[in-house]
């Protein structure tokens, strides 16, 4: 069957950069969907392409028709399509489904049935309906459409042009008011003119020689290139995130990196500072002296859309746009400074938290309280006190990422000790998955004692996180807790810090259930920190209701070795089975009694097990685990040779008491029953 390339293209007024590229996958992955749903074969390889101004779809073969459709369709049971010999209304309605008189259908298994085979259908026909479709997914991307012109159709911008190819024939799409042509654009001021597609295969050597670079990935290396490259002219390292590097490549058609410079006078702020205003205000790229970017210089890097004629004169323009917002900066860090961060503490009071739960003032309070039972000392107080200072500055109030950061440079300015300004510039650290933990005991404890103030607070006011919403970002504020206690190493009982934090709520519940279901939550954030590990281990240990995240994953690292070992998953069956016995048994609280073992398989395991009591008495949890594997064979044994439920009541009994022990030990660590034997 004939194949030929598939071009779709949506020109557009400039599209909103977070939109680019979601937008293209999403039209390439609706129109290849639509293929696939239809029968249509085509090559695997979806190529798709975004511009500012353009998004596109190029699949490399399409076949020209469908194959043979063969339609299968299966009606109402008999007893419902036939009264008194005659069809009911069900079975001529399932007639009229398939395009059929009641007479046409057959019967299968009970019920009507019609079957055909037809010719498929061009594809060129099915295209528009495949792009209507895509077209709907596409609106749900966006939650906000513009409406142009007098027409009624909505897009995320107005559309200007629909490019519609398969091979050499044009693709009939009808819509926003336009029809789909062969005809698409280069870049706006080096190549305006209407470009003339033959084919598809043609699209991206046109767009390039039109000063276009429609490829998302090669775009992107080429604005990272021409970055580099300023900078190393300078001497210098850009710091290019992958965050602004995206957003960039979604600004430009022709990437053209320019280099410009701010006043020295400027170099006294803060370097996150500086990277606030010009990054992200900007979009411009930063510039250091070393690879590290602890040495900031007063050059950026700027990615323009056109390759001007004056260069001189874009670097002007975009120095004149900077130096106001440098300057504003300037001014409030001057006046921040005229007081110390201590001054600023008053106006907490003024600052709601949150209604129910008072003012950051008294938020502060809680958190000190907390955090110097977390880790006593003077500098853990005093940070604590600090911590939110920086909240009443000017440079907040423009900046609010830059929240304890501030407080960090104010605190220091301030001849606050190192250890008080460090913590309060991390406190609130981690921020996210893959950020650090604070890197002093003082900052941990102020960064612990404020997400558990928090957590407390609002589920103490009935505010609790629902599956879509979490506007205090409690389940951040929740796996941030867990990783300090876990990566900081701080052998601190959770349940009995969230207590405290809950008892010093102003207003709400403070209940043991406010604080069980509390707990549960914050416990429960550890399945997303334990990616990858099976669920099995991680209720393995919840089981044993271990409320220190550092025991907790110390159990869980333990676990993972214990996996490995061959006789680990006999070891989970047993235990399973010990479970089963025991609670079938019911209450018996016996002892055991070596004089009544009928059996060596007993004695061998008893035996075993009594020694492996006294090694565990002092081993950590790995070597509990390593040891519990060496009773695979007697508790084989034993299960092979003997009778749990002999009729004896005592010799029972005794059974029963040594599989309690057995269970004791199978549950030092984790519960091993509930991992897959």
């Amino acid at each position: 069957m004939a194949a030929h390339p598939l071009l779709i293209e949506i020109g557009t007024e400039d599209l909103p950069a977070r939109y680019v590229v979601p937008l293209a996958d999403a039209l390439g992955t609706g129109v290849a969907e639509g293929l696939r749903k239809r029968g249509v074969v085509y090559q695997q390889h979806v190529q798709t392409f975004a511009t500012p101004r353009r998004i596109a779809v190029l699949i490399a073969g399409v076949a020209a028709q469908q194959p043979e459709q063969k339609i299968d369709l299966t009606g109402p049971a008999l007893g419902a399509a036939l009264k008194d010999g005659q069809p009911t209304p069900a079975a001529l309605g399932f007639a009229r489904k398939c395009g059929v008189e009641f007479s046409a259908l057959g019967q299968k298994d009970g019920k009507l049935h019609y079957a055909k085979t037809e010719a498929g259908r061009r594809t060129l026909d099915l295209i528009p309906e495949i792009f209507e479709e895509t077209l709907r997914q596409m609106d749900e991307l966006v939650p906000k459409r513009m409406r142009w012109g007098s027409g009624e159709e909505t897009f995320v911008r107005p559309v200007q042009w629909l490019t519609a190819l398969l091979g050499s024939d044009i693709v009939p799409l009808k819509r926003f008011g336009l029809t789909s042509g062969r005809v698409t654009y280069g870049h706006r001021f080096h190549a305006p003119a209407a470009i003339e597609l033959k084919s598809p295969v043609d699209y991206i050597e046109k767009l390039k020689a039109a000063q276009v670079w429609a490829e998302v990935t090669a775009r992107k290396a080429e604005i990272k290139r021409q970055i580099e490259a300023q900078a190393a002219a300078l001497k210098g390292y850009a710091r290019i995130t992958e965050d602004l590097l995206d957003e960039v490549t979604a600004l430009v058609e022709k990437p053209v990196a320019i280099t410009g410079h701010f006043e020295d006078r400027f170099l006294e702020l803060p370097p996150e500072v500086i990277v606030a205003t010009v990054e992200t205000n900007q979009r411009y790229f930063t510039v250091f002296k070393d690879a590290a970017m602890t040495q900031l210089t007063n050059a950026f890097i700027t990615v323009s859309n056109v390759e001007s004629k004056d260069v001189s004169q874009v670097i002007a323009g975009n120095e004149r746009v900077v130096r106001p917002r440098l300057t504003d900066a300037l001014f409030f860090w001057q006046q921040d400074l005229k007081q110390p961060l201590a001054a600023y503490g008053d106006r907490l009071k003024t600052v709601t938290f949150q209604k129910d739960l008072g003012s950051i003032g008294d938020k502060v309070a809680r958190i000190r309280k907390l955090a110097t039972t977390i880790a006593p000392g003077a500098a853990t107080d005093r940070a604590a006190l600090l911590c939110k200072n920086d909240l009443v500055t000017k440079m907040v109030y423009e900046f609010p990422e830059l929240q304890g950061l501030m407080g960090g440079y104010y605190a220091a300015k301030a001849g606050e000790e190192e250890a008080v300004a460090k913590a309060i510039r991390e406190h609130y650290l981690p921020t996210q998955q893959g950020t650090p933990i604070p890197s002093t005991k003082e900052g941990q404890a102020v960064a612990l004692a404020d997400k558990l103030d928090t957590l407390a607070g609002i589920f103490a006011i009935g505010q609790k996180p629902t599956a879509s919403k979490d506007p205090f970002a409690l389940r951040r504020a929740a796996l941030g807790a867990l990783r300090i206690c876990i990566e900081g190493k701080l052998p601190l009982d959770l349940a009995a810090l969230l207590k405290t934090a809950l008892d010093a709520q102003p207003a709400g519940k403070r209940d043991a259930a406010t604080l069980a279901e509390l707990q549960e939550f914050v416990f429960e954030r550890l399945r997303a920190y334990y990616e990858g590990l099976p669920i099995e281990m991680y209720e393995a240990v919840k089981a044993l209701g271990i409320t220190q995240p550092l025991d907790f994953d110390a159990r869980v690292q333990a676990l993972r070795g214990f996996w490995a070992l061959p006789a680990a998953k006999n070891l989970a069956a047993a235990h399973k089975r010990v479970r089963n016995i025991l609670k079938q048994a019911g209450d018996t609280n016996g002892t055991i009694d070596p004089q009544r073992f009928a059996h060596d398989a007993e004695k061998n395991l008893h035996a075993k097990m009594t020694a492996l009591a006294t090694q565990n008495a002092k081993a950590d949890d790995a070597t509990k685990l390593a040891n519990l594997a060496t009773l695979r064979e007697p508790v084989d044994a034993f299960f092979e040779g003997v009778m749990v439920n002999d009729k004896d009541d005592a010799i029972r009994n005794n059974r029963l008491a040594l599989l309690r022990q057995l269970d004791t030990l199978c549950r030092e660590v984790a519960d091993i029953s509930l991992l897959p034997g």
